[in-house]
């Protein structure tokens, strides 16, 4: 099921419906029921082109300089930091 899933996002093939049947009855029926809360955005992230993991890892990299600089210092390094990087 696993693989199976893997494939479909690799090759950007919405076979969604037939995996989500196939998993209710599967030890990834949690995740099953996950995805099919939210069949639309899943449809849409498989088929579609773009992505936002450039904006996400920009938000990833701030958001790890804010965690290391907690309690050490104010804004203006923070920013001085953020500017450096």
């Amino acid at each position: 099921m696993v693989k199976r899933f893997q494939d479909m996002l690799r090759t950007k093939t919405a076979a969604l419906e037939n995996w989500l049947t196939d998993a209710r009855g599967s030890l990834l029926a949690a995740f099953a029921a996950g995805i099919a809360a939210d069949r639309a955005a899943v449809t849409a992230a498989i088929t579609e082109p773009w992505s936002n993991g450039q904006t996400e890892g920009q938000i990833n990299k701030v958001k790890l300089l804010k965690r290391q600089m907690y309690g050490r210092a104010g804004l203006d390094l923070l920013r001085a930091r953020l500017i450096a990087a």
